[in-house]
């Protein structure tokens, strides 16, 4: 049974630094490409920040420079570091896990992150 526990949400000052984390089990995290998605009240989940390979991480331009997705395949976990809070970042935030050329594909349950003005 694979599952995906993240953590590491909460509730944060404008300017703060949370740092989110992706357990995985069930599944050799090595061998899949990983992703931090958001949403927003009202919103439609939208791509934060993935990673493919272990190599270089893309993100959405409005964390660029603030955000940070780090895998460690030994732990099978994946970290979002985000710095630079703002409230417009306020959203739950979910992992998901893809296992590349196929539709293979798992989420999270997702974590509250709250910035305050």
């Amino acid at each position: 049974q694979v599952q995906l526990v993240e953590s590491g949400g909460g509730l944060v000052q404008f300017g703060g630094s949370l740092r989110l984390s992706c357990a995985a089990s069930g599944i050799d995290l090595g061998l899949y490409a990983v992703g931090w998605y958001r949403q927003a009240p009202g919103k439609a989940r939208e791509l934060v920040a993935e990673n493919a390979d272990g190599g270089q991480s893309n993100y959405q331009d409005s964390v660029k420079g603030r955000f940070t997705l780090s895998r460690d395949d030994s732990k099978n976990t994946v970290y979002l570091q985000m710095n630079s809070l703002k409230p417009e970042d306020t959203a739950v935030y979910f992992c998901r896990v893809n296992l590349p050329g196929t539709a293979l594909n798992f989420w999270g349950q997702g974590t509250q992150v709250t910035v305050s003005s």
